[in-house]
């Protein structure tokens, strides 16, 4: 009966939805509707912080190719060097795993053995366990994984001796001056009072919930409870932080990163052509293209509507048939977009809430909720 309530209650309340035009560095027209927290009625606004899911592997990425940009990483060196530990799928011993694979899910990394981890986690167990990798493709194989995200976290720390939160602020969130973080990790004090909570569906409280304080633990705590981040050991977790999907920021951010994304400067030409053009493509047969929305993927980045693509592709949530660079996200209720075009550096970032996991489709392979707000977004005035 409290379900019922919760989603007849649910039903009278305009989900939170946020999103912004953007042109290079300038906000063109911003958009925002719905309340943040329903408890407080507070409205949101497009620069409250939200856990935007996987339009963090976008970001992640770009940490990466900063570290390729200096010399401290490789992306086709054995990414073993750098974690301290061999990785090999066991199927294909002899296979090097690199992180060209990892950022285009091509490694062979599968989600089977799951990829949340706990303080006290240990990676190099996780990729032993069954379900962590495919025993039927060699790399090469498209297979979206939020696994290989982990695993990249730890390779940069590796190669940095640093802790992945803290190279995400070095490396993304300070240089681009995005109020953003992972976890709530190294965001202010201040952000966590403008967090926009989710909600499912029904109702329910998903995630982020903080009545205005950052959580006390920012990850899962160890096996006892405890959260000492001074257990968290550099190279053997990478997935405490949630690189796959737990960055907090605004629409405005994202913004930011589409302007990375547009044209060399933050990124040298070369990191930035290698990050966006197609390390992998359907053609058929060669991956899990998950009902059209992957068809060509390159280092963290989504490429929609690429020219010539497969008919099998239903990648095109803003349905104009132009070719867009960027990233979708989808947890705990929420779907998210960030979409540059690449010939013109215009572009669109948005989020919507409260989606049911079995929403219905629109004329592309996203929800029709989110074909929705993208063109809203897209059509947006000042």
């Amino acid at each position: 009966m409290l379900s019922l309530a919760l989603a007849a209650a649910a039903a009278d309340l305009p989900p939170a939805a946020a999103g912004v035009r953007f042109e290079r560095n300038h906000i063109v027209a911003p958009l925002a509707e719905g309340e943040a927290d329903r408890a407080t009625h507070r409205r949101v606004r497009v620069d409250d912080p939200v856990r935007i899911a996987s339009i963090s592997k976008l970001a992640v990425a770009l940490a990466v190719m900063r570290l390729v940009d200096r010399g401290q990483l490789d992306l086709d060196r054995d990414v073993g060097d750098y974690l301290g530990w061999r990785l090999r799928n066991p199927a294909f011993p002899d296979t090097p795993v690199t992180l060209r694979q990892l950022l285009s899910h091509i490694s062979g990394v599968r989600d089977a053995a799951g990829y949340a981890m706990a303080l006290d986690g240990d990676l190099a167990a996780r990729m032993a366990a069954p379900g962590a990798w495919d025993a039927a493709h060699r790399a090469g194989y498209f297979s979206y994984a939020n696994l290989n995200f982990p695993l990249i976290a730890a390779v940069m720390e590796g190669a940095t001796g640093a802790r992945f939160d803290r190279i995400m602020a070095e490396q993304v969130f300070s240089p681009l001056r995005i109020a953003g973080c992972f976890n709530w990790s190294t965001c202010a004090p201040a952000a966590a009072r403008r967090a926009v909570v989710l909600y499912r569906a029904s109702g329910e409280v998903a995630i982020d919930d903080l009545h205005g304080q950052a959580p006390v633990c920012p990850g899962q705590p160890a096996a006892d409870g405890g959260c000492d981040l001074g257990r968290y050991r550099l190279a053997r977790n990478g997935g405490f932080f949630s690189p796959q999907g737990g960055m907090r920021i605004a629409p405005t951010g994202l913004a930011r990163i589409g302007a990375a994304l547009a044209r060399p400067g933050y990124l040298s030409a070369r990191s930035l052509a290698a990050m966006t053009r197609p390390a992998w493509r359907y053609d058929g047969g060669n991956g899990d293209i998950e009902g059209g929305i992957f068809c060509a993927y390159g280092l963290g980045v989504m490429i929609m509507a690429p020219p010539g693509r497969h008919a099998a592709c239903r990648d095109d949530v803003v349905g104009d048939g132009r070719m867009r660079i960027g990233h979708a996200g989808e947890a705990y209720g929420l779907r998210s977009g960030l979409w540059i075009d690449p010939a013109t550096g215009k572009g669109i970032a948005f989020y919507t809430t409260a989606i049911a996991d079995d929403a219905a489709v629109g004329r592309s392979a996203y929800t029709a909720r989110e074909e929705a707000m993208a063109a809203r977004v897209a059509a947006a005035r000042r």
